[in-house]
């Protein structure tokens, strides 16, 4: 259910083991499956056609309509096991975890980290938390598009805090990377050439060796993390910290970082482009 950026590279490796019921409220992402898949638009319907439903859906709300609405997977009656792999939090799922239990179904916490690139080479890493026999049961279908798989333990929602804490580190580590390319360029320095001193050094990380190099400065801007979903999940980071009490206030910096972006350049603007508000502040330009 969700056959997305993210979801449709899923949905395409698991489709290449397991015969696939595809549900998406979007008709042109279900219509990429026609012929291949069974294809469905009600989230009821495809609770009455699957034992098994994976879930990855872009906000915390389509999560809760899709699954406890009078309309969702629940009332379909046959699904017994959910596999949520999006970020929501650990708030929802805990929620989800009691909403469920008297329904006789089981949810495992299992978001992916990796992005687009590795969701289509079947390279992403799964975070895992819930019941170990459904963890187990549903391993070989995770294999289908994860290289890495951790299981972190039975409590409902520890693997969305990791995904957060994950999220947060990623987004920072393209922030400031971003933030010192704009220096460097006013400064007088070749993008290029900062990056083969970064990437052969102590600065390396993953927007240096990814982001950077094949979607900002080629100013392609297409790695598939909209600026609104990223910002939601730093958001739910920082209210994690505060609700276990704890200061995070360079959390807080990134998050308000990202809100900067969405207030002048729009929601829906690639996460790579949160460059763009530096170089006009700075008068510059990373990349051609």
């Amino acid at each position: 259910m969700g056959v997305g950026a993210i979801g449709r590279p899923m949905a395409e490796r698991m489709l290449a083991k397991f015969p696939l019921v595809v549900c998406d409220v979007n008709p042109s992402a279900r219509a990429y499956f026609d012929g291949r898949a069974t294809v469905i638009e009600s989230a009821k319907a495809l609770g009455a056609s699957a034992d098994v439903v994976f879930a990855c859906l872009p906000t915390l709300e389509s999560y809760e309509q899709a699954l406890l609405s009078a309309d969702g997977l629940v009332a379909g009656g046959r699904m017994r096991k959910f596999v949520l792999v999006g970020t929501t939090g650990p708030a929802l799922v805990q929620k989800m975890h009691m909403a469920l239990a008297s329904s006789g179904v089981s949810i495992l916490d299992a978001p992916v980290t990796g992005g687009v690139p590795r969701a289509k080479s079947g390279e992403l890493t799964v975070i895992a938390s819930g019941p170990r026999l459904l963890f187990d049961s549903v391993g070989v279908m995770m294999r289908c598009y994860a290289s890495s798989v951790v299981y972190l333990g039975e409590a409902p929602g520890l693997a969305q805090t990791m995904k957060l804490i994950n999220n947060m580190l990623s987004a920072a580590n393209l922030a400031v990377a971003s933030e010192l390319l704009v220096l460097g360029v006013k400064a007088g320095l070749d993008p290029h050439q900062m990056l083969e001193v970064l990437n052969s050094g102590t600065g390396q990380n993953s927007a240096t060796l990814t982001k950077i190099p094949h979607h900002l400065l080629p100013r392609s801007f297409d790695y598939g993390g909209r600026l609104e979903v990223v910002y939601k999940d730093l958001a739910m980071c920082v209210q994690e910290a505060k609700n276990m009490g704890l200061a995070a206030p360079l959390s807080d910096l990134i998050a308000s970082t990202y809100r900067t972006a969405i207030v002048q350049d729009g929601p829906d603007r690639d996460m790579t482009e949160v460059v763009r508000h530096m170089e006009r502040a700075a008068g510059v330009q990373v990349g051609p």
